[in-house]
């Protein structure tokens, strides 16, 4: 099939230029009638609310993307999916994972607990928090899991790795990792950064997410870079 003329999502207008060939790909056409449909008629609710699938686009411009923190599937409980990766609304307490990410900042850049677990401020400084599939049904991990998400977020992810200006990957477990493999297979990937550990979950944060010191190696590649390091806390 030929790619449409049409484009079912509108994204922030940066990320609308760069992916405007791949919104107008048939499987986007299809993806977006099941989202849609899902949205109407599923008797379980879906998350993220509608206005906040794209979320993690608008607050981080694509020329303004220096990290990109991977994550898998956006939050399945009520009120905690915001279509950044790991992060929930502030009145939302923060699940494990993101417990274990800010034991893990104290660990490593002596930063206190924050008071809350919204990461919009790491996305303002330039930190894409995308997940691999952006819907997800309440309770049901991985629902929405194969019907083009994926193929989507895999172009995001190369269109970001044919910029000139560096990017730091941070893959935090196996699927990150596996999802993001092919950036190890280009002649662009060296002026990229990767940095792997285990996942944050309390099933595997003790094998190796614990001790990575993933926010003091960003910041010192950024600044390596001639560009300022992240602001980690949340409380400014």
């Amino acid at each position: 099939m030929q790619p449409s003329s049409f484009t079912p999502f509108v994204l922030e207008p940066s990320w609308q230029r760069v992916m405007q060939e791949e919104l107008k790909q048939p499987y986007m056409i299809e993806l977006a009638a099941f989202v849609e449909k899902e949205y109407a008629t599923s008797p379980k609710p879906v998350y993220p609310p509608r206005d906040l699938i794209f979320n993690a686009f608008t607050h981080t411009p694509y020329d303004k993307v220096q990290v990109v923190i991977m994550g898998q599937d956006p939050y399945h409980g009520p009120g905690q999916a915001h279509g950044l990766s790991f992060s929930v609304p502030k009145g939302i307490k923060p699940p494990p994972s993101l417990q274990n990410i800010f034991k893990e900042l104290h660990s490593d850049i002596q930063l206190p607990t924050p008071s809350h677990g919204c990461l919009l401020s790491w996305a303002n400084q330039g930190v894409l928090l995308l997940n691999a599939t952006l819907t997800v049904k309440q309770s049901e991990p991985l629902s929405h899991h194969g019907r083009g998400w994926e193929r989507f977020t895999d172009a995001v992810i190369r269109s970001l790795q044919k910029r000139t200006d560096p990017v730091i990957f941070v893959l935090w477990g196996k699927s990150a990792q596996d999802k993001c493999r092919f950036l190890k297979d280009n002649s662009m990937a060296n002026r990229h950064h990767i940095l792997t550990a285990a996942h944050p979950s309390p099933f595997s944060a003790a094998n190796g997410f614990f001790g990575c010191r993933h926010f003091s190696k960003i910041n010192s590649l950024l600044q390596q870079q001639g560009k300022s390091p992240i602001q980690w806390g949340l409380d400014y």
